[in-house]
């Protein structure tokens, strides 16, 4: 997201944290991530579709809601008011194409009127017609659950992304030879398919609290979380939503303010200098000499750490202005004396998520077997398998693949070296000076090991990855 975008959006919730109080809050929130989601949408070449995908996620997130609220919330009068306001805010910025001057939150022209109404009558009847069911089966959830994953792989699999492109120029009758994986983009949809999913999954597990539709919007496209994470419970955001707010207070605006300018140093100075210097693709093959390899790739890492954890500083400093207090993400990663460490403080949501929806589920159903596994091997597919779907989160490459392979070969590999070496390890470590030694060890052992593996991050291709790596250790 660019500086003055960001500034704007602080300035924003600034405003709404002086003078609004807590039913104005909470319209406000609702209001501006709608019109968040389509000023952050980048323009497409696809045409129309740079208005038509945060439709989309509105149509999917109200869907969703339909298909997880309870009965008696689904009711609620209020549900239609949200429906009829949000309804409202997309057909005020279609009605832009007539006053160009107007078109400050759509990336381009706004497409025609009526194929919004359409839009807007087909998913009123499909509402219309569930509300005539008079129960929902589990399969309407499970049917959910796959139409996102289904999604997301779309997005993911350049394959299927160059082909979903293909498809949608032959649907808006434009040249076909300039097709490209990347004419289709979605802004946001990795962060709002992981809410949905957790709010599917606790749906079937009896645990999701009943929300109204306007806080689940809220939740799903809450706007300064809404491109970068984090990844927020829907338990925990509806909590700090519906707590009393009396408007903005020094004490707040002190610890807000700071982490708000704490973000945008990291950012914006810090990670944006970096990336001057930071390995890509193309200084990785002009890069000659080994120091300068060294050089790039320690740019790399600590750019990509300024700049994801500056962006969340940034999407919490902006989300305490306005009353809610978003989970922190990172905490001194890079400080860490193994890599287990390393992942329960680097984009800690994502990891809890990971841990709670996936990890924790496949190790119970494992051990149920009659004949379960050895720890060791249930250890070794738990940790390799939640690491490539981490890695497939980023992107359905064989790089992405190598960075999930490298980091979950090496979670298990610490593992069993820790269970070897623990008590060995206690002994040694009698003295404060024995135990700096092997913390500080331990940390630099760590740091390069996540350097290494954010080699494959960083480069489009497994050649230009292995050319790096043999270049950093080329006498």
């Amino acid at each position: 997201m660019a500086l003055d975008r960001i500034l704007i959006l602080a300035a924003a919730s600034l405003l709404c944290g002086i003078f609004l109080r807590e039913r104005g809050r909470a319209w406000f929130l609702l209001i501006a991530s709608v019109l968040v989601i389509f000023w952050l949408q980048p323009a497409l070449p696809i045409r129309g579709f740079d208005f038509w995908t945060p439709i989309a996620t509105l149509v999917l997130v109200v869907l969703t809601w339909y298909f997880t609220a309870d009965d008696e919330t689904r009711k609620q009068r209020k549900n239609t008011i949200v429906l009829l306001i949000v309804a409202s805010v997309v057909l005020l910025l279609n009605l832009t194409r007539f006053v160009p001057q107007l078109q400050i939150f759509t990336a381009s022209r706004p497409p025609q009127l009526e194929t919004t109404l359409i839009i807007f009558l087909i998913s009123g009847l499909t509402l219309l017609a569930l509300s005539r069911l008079t129960r929902f089966s589990a399969s309407f959830l499970t049917l959910g659950l796959i139409l996102t994953i289904g999604l997301f792989l779309t997005l993911k699999v350049p394959a299927l992304t160059y082909w979903t492109s293909y498809a949608l120029r032959s649907l808006t009758g434009q040249s076909l030879d300039g097709t490209r994986n990347t004419d289709f983009v979605w802004l946001g949809f990795s962060y709002v398919a992981f809410r949905l999913i957790h709010t599917i999954r606790d749906r079937q597990m009896g645990r999701l609290p009943s929300v109204d539709l306007g806080e689940y919007l809220t939740y799903v496209i809450f706007f300064p979380a809404f491109t970068a994470g984090p990844i927020d419970r829907i338990e925990r955001f509806i909590k700090d939503l519906r707590a009393p707010f009396a408007g903005l207070t020094l004490g707040t605006f002190y610890p807000a303010s700071q982490r708000l300018l704490l973000g945008l140093f990291k950012k914006f100075v810090i990670a944006d200098a970096l990336a001057l210097i930071a390995l890509n693709d193309t200084n990785a093959l002009q890069v000659k000499s080994t120091g300068w390899m060294w050089v790039i790739v320690y740019a790399y890492a600590f750019q990509i750490y300024f700049d994801f954890s500056g962006y969340t500083d940034i999407a919490l400093g902006i989300a305490r202005l306005l009353g809610i207090k978003l989970p922190e993400n990172f905490a001194s990663p890079y400080l860490k004396p193994n890599l287990t460490q390393f992942w329960n403080n680097w984009h800690m949501t994502l990891t809890q998520w990971f841990r709670a929806y996936f990890f924790n589920p496949i190790t119970r159903w494992l051990r149920s077997w009659q004949k379960p596994l050895s720890m060791p091997m249930m250890i070794l597919l738990t940790q390799v398998a939640t690491m490539l779907l981490i890695g497939f989160w980023h992107g359905v490459t064989w790089n992405f693949t190598l960075w999930g392979l490298w980091h979950g070969l090496g979670l298990f590999i610490h593992n069993r070296w820790s269970d070897m070496t623990k008590a060995k390890a206690a002994t040694w470590a009698g003295t404060p000076a024995k135990q700096a030694v092997l913390n500080i060890s331990g940390i630099l052992l760590t740091f390069h090991f996540v350097a290494f593996g954010w080699i494959f991050f960083a480069l489009s291709s497994p050649v230009a990855s292995w050319q790096v790596l043999l270049k950093l250790f080329e006498r």
